[in-house]
């Protein structure tokens, strides 16, 4: 699992039908600090989250784990929203 913040959403004309339903957002993963990390990503979400939350999110063949029995063609899907965290 990896930490992000969505910084965006996706909107598609032409998909693949198994993606009927599926928000699709952008994902800025972020370090322990907060600091932006890497490039922007798109995540499958589903936990409902929503531009600012910061996210849990998986990537590779889990990240199609969440829409079980339907197999989404995704390589990142948000799996949790982050209510607080700290390090310490």
């Amino acid at each position: 699992m990896q930490i992000g913040r969505v910084i965006g959403n996706v909107w598609l004309n032409a998909k693949n039908d198994t993606l009927d339903g599926v928000k699709l957002l952008l994902v800025q993963p972020m370090s322990s600090s907060r600091a932006p990390v890497g490039r922007v990503i798109v995540a499958a979400d589903s936990a409902g989250a929503g531009v600012g939350e910061d996210v849990f999110f998986v990537r590779g063949k889990e990240a199609s784990f969440p829409f079980y029995p339907t197999e989404v063609p995704a390589d990142a899907a948000i799996i949790g929203i982050v209510d607080h965290w700290s390090i310490g």
